[in-house]
This record gives C-alpha cells, structure tokens and sequence, in this order.
C-alpha cells in the first residue's frame, strides 16, 4: 500500500485517469564470457496518468529472483546493496503522450525521466511500446542500464564474469484504478 500512495503522490490527478499494476514485470540479462546472469522481478508497481502520460515505477531490489541462490545474495549484498538501498525508481513521462493514437496495434514511444538505482539517479530515454487490450494499457520497454553509471562497483575477482552493461526488459498491463 506504500508503494501505491507513493507513486500516487507523484502523479496528481484525478483517479479517473489513473492506471496502474502492481504485478509488472522487470528483468535483466547480463552477457558474461564465463556465465550469464539472469534475474526476474514480479513485484513492479507503475502508474500512469492517462491524461498527461506521466509514468512512474517502483521495483523492491528484493523481488528480483535469480536461478543461482549464491548469485542473488551477492546481488543483494555486495552489489545493489537493497538493504540500504531497498528500490529501484523511474519518474518521467512518455513523450508526445498528447498526439499518441493508442488502439489494439502497439505504437512506438519514448519514455524520459529519472531512474534512481543504487542511490544514483540519472536521466534516461527509453523506446517501448503501448497498446489497449481489453480496457487495459500494456506497455513495453527494453533498454541497457551501465552500471558503473548506478555507481554499482564490481570486484576485479569477479570483473570478468559481469558484464558491465546490463540488458533490462520491463513489461506491464495497467488497469483503471
């Protein structure tokens, strides 16, 4: 319910316009000559303000699950270290939200805001996509998140088997609040 009033507080508007989820889904892939690491994360909040196209995301570091237990606690601990820094956050907008045609067929767009990882926000761009399917907005984004850019530090023992680079996939279905 946090997470909820929070994202609701960024976005003031009537509750008419707003749709949300709290069951999206974040993932990310990292390419690594000696493994790949893979992670997934069922417990993403997001709003959207249908009026003015304004979105924002909030993702608990603890929900990412991995295949590899060891790997999930290094990721936790020594890495996004999610006890102090316990979410993941993006604040921004899709832009020309105004002149988008959105119908069953998926429209291409771009998101810019703030996503805060690690304690460290940056401004970012991001293509995706949306579409209505049965009175829901399903939206789509794939991007690459540096991680040195999080100030999300490596150990050289290990250097070589995180990429440094990391791929993320976001994929929502927002229903009218």
């Amino acid at each position: 319910m946090k997470n909820i009033l929070f994202l609701l507080l960024l976005i003031p508007v009537m509750a008419k316009d707003i749709y949300f989820t709290r069951s999206g889904d974040v993932s990310f892939f990292s390419s690594a000559p000696l493994e790949n690491i893979e992670a997934k994360n069922k417990q993403v909040t997001c709003v959207l303000d249908q009026h003015s196209g304004k979105v924002a995301f909030k993702i608990p570091i603890h929900g990412f699950t991995f295949k590899n237990a060891l790997m999930q606690e290094h990721f936790n601990e020594s890495y996004l270290e999610s006890d102090k820094y316990p979410t993941a956050e993006f604040k921004g907008e899709i832009i020309d939200w105004e002149t988008l045609k959105i119908s069953s067929d998926p429209s291409e767009v771009q998101l810019k805001g703030e996503m805060n990882i690690h304690g460290v926000t940056n401004q970012i761009v991001a293509k995706g996509e949306i579409f209505l399917q049965n009175n829901h907005y399903i939206g789509k984004s794939i991007f690459k998140i540096v991680l040195s850019d999080y100030k999300i530090k490596i150990p050289k023992i290990v250097r070589e088997n995180i990429a440094e680079i990391v791929d993320v996939n976001v994929s929502v279905k927002l229903k009218k609040k």
